[in-house]
């Protein structure tokens, strides 16, 4: 497996090339944003790991290059510590995880190896299926181009379905991944959400998009409802 770090601390850049080395993996390095793009756009990584502040071209900018030129390697953005408005850009400009620093040397392996897993496949920044648009960075969802108003909750459980479409997701996933840790009610409460989902963005436009797989959880696909 072939990883690219994309870090400007020649330091942590070497110690991270070191150790993934020494993981079995084949390790590029570059030191600034112009030089990793270059990198990722002319070979065939497995992940990229892509620091946010890079001299040249900083990490938001090289990721959202790399998804405007069609390249779906999976991107680890490394922030600074506490970087919660870092955490939200790069995922919105087509990130697909985030570690902050100082970071577990152990846990990031552990999430490189999941990204590795999951492969490339094409993760738009407005994931679009059919005539359903959902949009994360403005949080907002459109049918048909009507805007559909969901509550805060309604879009996240929307947003996680919708980045997972085509794929069978138990609702213990949409649980983990949408309400916090504090949260000890019921894993059905789910299904209040899908069913105003769908009361939202399927019955009035003749759509079926949430199709629930019994015994196992929900899948996203559109189809039209045949009179």
């Amino acid at each position: 497996m072939r990883i690219l770090v994309v870090e400007d601390d020649l330091r942590l850049a070497e110690l991270l090339r070191r150790g993934l080395t020494g993981e079995g993996f084949a390790v590029d390095v570059a030191h600034d944003g112009p030089r990793g793009l270059e990198l990722a756009l002319e070979n065939d990584y497995d992940v990229v790991v892509l620091d946010v502040m890079l001299p040249g071209m900083n990490g938001f900018r090289v990721c959202a290059r790399l998804r405007e030129a069609g390249v779906w390697v999976p991107v680890l953005m490394l922030t600074a510590k506490d970087g919660e408005l870092d955490e939200a850009e790069g995922l919105d400009t087509g990130a697909d995880d985030y570690v902050t620093k100082p970071f577990s040397y152990v846990a990031l392996v552990a999430r490189l190896r999941a990204l590795v897993r999951r492969g490339q496949r094409e993760r738009p920044a407005v994931i679009e299926l059919g005539d359903l648009q959902v949009d994360p960075a403005t949080r907002s969802c459109y049918r048909a181009g009507s805007l559909v108003p969901l509550t805060a909750r309604e879009f996240s459980v929307l947003e996680y379905l919708a980045r997972r479409r085509g794929e069978v997701v138990a609702k213990t996933e949409v649980l983990e991944h949408v309400w916090d840790h504090s949260f000890d009610g019921d894993v059905n409460v789910v299904e209040v959400y899908v069913s105003a989902l769908r009361r939202k963005i399927d019955a009035p436009f003749g759509r079926r998009t949430i199709h629930t797989v019994r015994g196992a959880g929900y899948r996203m696909d559109d189809e039209r409802i045949r009179g």
